[in-house]
């Protein structure tokens, strides 16, 4: 078992608490991790690019000259690539960009982000909590109080709209369930934040 800081609900230091090794102690393969990433920022792409061909493009499809005998280059219509206002040759269509990767390396991703985070430094512990008050500045201050601040990743044992609401409107803060995460949201954190009712569900995931 690994140990990580855990603190309070109030935002307050109680000591360590051991975690899963198989979650937080794993030796990352990071050209694996590298593939999964992209493979999980590609899936974020819309695809809509678009450009128009020749035939899309206004314009009569008339021939302007004859073939032959006026000194001039031959020509079909007036929407060729290389002129003004003609279409784009071998432009991007709308496609889907998703690359396809195993189940496996789907959860070996995660696991090797939280462990690498993790023998940083940088992942921490907190007991569930909540607002009798739901504000930014108090989520802000609860953030300040446990040294999290900046770009912060947020994981909670289930979604929870009030804390969605509170992280919002701070900057660089994402608030996820242990279900959503995965890892580009862990490594594209200075710091991760882990609700330890979110460790069974993470647990769970990983097995």
């Amino acid at each position: 078992m690994s140990t990580l800081p855990l603190f309070d609900a109030s935002g307050t230091a109680s000591g360590e608490m051991a975690v899963p090794a198989t979650v937080f102690g794993v030796e990352p393969n990071e050209s694996a991790l590298h593939q999964a990433v992209l493979a999980e920022l590609a899936a974020r792409r819309q695809g809509t690019h678009a450009t128009r061909t020749r035939g899309e493009v206004s314009g009569s499809g008339k021939k302007l000259w004859r073939q032959k005998g006026t000194g001039r280059a031959r020509v079909g219509d007036r929407r060729p690539p290389h002129w003004p206002g003609g279409g784009v040759a071998m432009g991007p269509q709308p496609r889907s960009h998703r690359q396809r990767i195993s189940k496996r390396l789907k959860k070996d991703s995660l696991r090797w982000a939280l462990s690498s985070q993790a023998s940083a430094g940088e992942v921490v512990l907190i007991e569930p909590f909540e607002f009798t008050e739901a504000k930014t500045r108090n989520l802000a201050a609860l953030l300040r109080s446990i040294g999290a601040e900046g770009r912060v990743l947020l994981v909670l044992g289930e979604r929870n709209e009030d804390i969605w609401r509170c992280g919002r409107n701070l900057p660089g803060l994402v608030v996820l369930s242990a279900a959503e995460v995965n890892a580009h949201d862990v490594l594209s954190a200075r710091k991760v934040v882990v609700c330890t009712d979110a460790l069974p569900v993470l647990e769970a995931r990983l097995s």
